[in-house]
């Protein structure tokens, strides 16, 4: 299977945002987690690689397709998953993934058929396949999206914030139909959303202000933190102070109303703090907090 390459890409937009400073990833086979805050230039670089906008500098490879010089050779093969995405507010699902798939260029009415039939299969729309799309749940139009977005048999797919807005429900079987797809492509999953990527991702990178500040797998990426994650319970008055005094990455309330901080810190910070196991949590609160490269 093929490889996705970036390298030193770069990205300014008109108001002087620098959206990506000199991206550097490798992604391959299954899946891959890309993950930040909002605003955080996830977006900006799924739209670069998706050929949806122009980069500044840097290069984009995927396998033998130079990207960038030849943009008409990837979207043959890329599957695509935005934010948001509009539908025909009086067609049925499979009336439109039947003219989705006329449109990708399948000739066969008898392979469109065929394969329309496999992705409301694959996104277990098939109980709603003769319902209008306009009419379908959040998590049912997410499930839709992945539908039309498979009907090319992409080699590369690109989802960009799938689960935002998902009641628990939707967001596991999404989830599940993401694990079954990640099987068999390459797919570049973007969230801000901690628990996605535990879930589903063994790669993945860890992105803001444009910047990659960690790229590895998450057990990688925890063991940077070994020795260093702190913990303790503080009554909610005194987070302030503690949050001056020390690195606090994340803070919950305890069942007695106590709030639980997680601290980092090359040695222990005092005495009143334990050591904690670290987590991937950690390691993107970390990396947020300091900015840099290597915690």
């Amino acid at each position: 299977m093929k490889e996705l390459i970036i390298e030193n890409l770069t990205k300014t937009y008109k108001n002087g945002v620098k959206a990506l400073d000199d991206v550097n990833l490798r992604v391959g086979p299954g899946m891959f987690g890309l993950l930040g805050p909002n605003g955080a230039g996830k977006s900006s670089l799924m739209r670069t690689i998706a050929t949806l906008q122009s980069a500044d500098g840097g290069s984009i490879r995927f396998g033998d397709i130079d990207v960038r010089e030849n943009p008409q050779a990837l979207r043959r093969t890329l599957g695509y998953l935005p934010q948001e995405f509009g539908v025909y507010p009086q067609v049925s699902a499979e009336d439109l993934l039947l003219y989705f798939a006329e449109l990708k260029g399948i000739s066969s009415k008898k392979q469109r058929r065929e394969i329309t039939d496999y992705v409301l299969q694959l996104t277990n729309l098939q109980p709603h396949r003769h319902h209008k799309v306009s009419g379908y749940s959040g998590g049912m139009k997410q499930r839709f999206g992945i539908a039309q977005m498979l009907l090319n048999n992409p080699s590369l797919i690109i989802v960009d914030e799938p689960t935002a807005g998902l009641d628990p429900a939707e967001r596991q079987r999404f989830l599940n139909i993401l694990r079954e797809i990640g099987a068999e492509h390459t797919v570049i999953f973007s969230t801000h959303i901690v628990d996605d990527v535990r879930e589903l991702c063994h790669q993945l990178a860890i992105l803001n202000q444009g910047r990659v500040l960690f790229r590895g797998t998450a057990e990688e990426g925890t063991a940077q933190l070994s020795g260093k994650i702190w913990t303790k319970a503080i009554d909610r008055a005194d987070f302030e102070m503690e949050d001056r005094t020390f690195t606090v990455l994340s803070s919950h309330y305890n069942p007695d109303n106590s709030l639980q901080i997680r601290v980092h810190s090359d040695g222990l910070p005092n005495d009143t703090f334990i050591p904690a196991t670290p987590s991937l949590e950690d390691l993107y609160f970390a990396k947020l907090k300091m900015g840099e490269a290597d915690v």
